[in-house]
């Protein structure tokens, strides 16, 4: 039985499926057949399933693995908490002013 440490993309169980159904292009068919059972064992996603068996018999006719790192971070990834928040005066909004009657959206001011 597979565990999580050893499967060949990191963080399998948190990546979002359309990640999920990209990143498996990079695995040869003895890594995609070990996460295929690994996940009909677990959450058995049918279109994840679906997309697992489509690749792989494509491998089986000839296709071969796609380039990239499958445990690399994506930009689907979580942004590290570290750095804070990426808001800058120049990524905000613009202020936001009451109108000066009152917020249409409170009952309790009057309008």
């Amino acid at each position: 039985m597979t565990e999580r440490e050893d499967l060949p993309l990191h963080d399998y169980d948190h990546l979002p499926v359309g990640s999920l159904i990209s990143r498996i292009r990079s695995l040869d068919a003895s890594g995609l057949q070990t996460l295929m059972e690994y996940e009909q064992r677990h959450a058995n996603r049918v279109q994840v399933v679906s997309a697992m068996k489509s690749r792989l018999s494509g491998l089986a006719e000839g296709a071969q693995p796609s380039g990239g790192d499958p445990a690399a971070v994506g930009g689907d990834a979580p942004a590290p908490a570290a750095g804070g928040s990426q808001v800058s005066e120049a990524t905000s909004g613009p202020p936001v002013n009451p109108p000066s009657h009152g917020d249409p959206t409170n009952p309790a001011q009057p309008r």
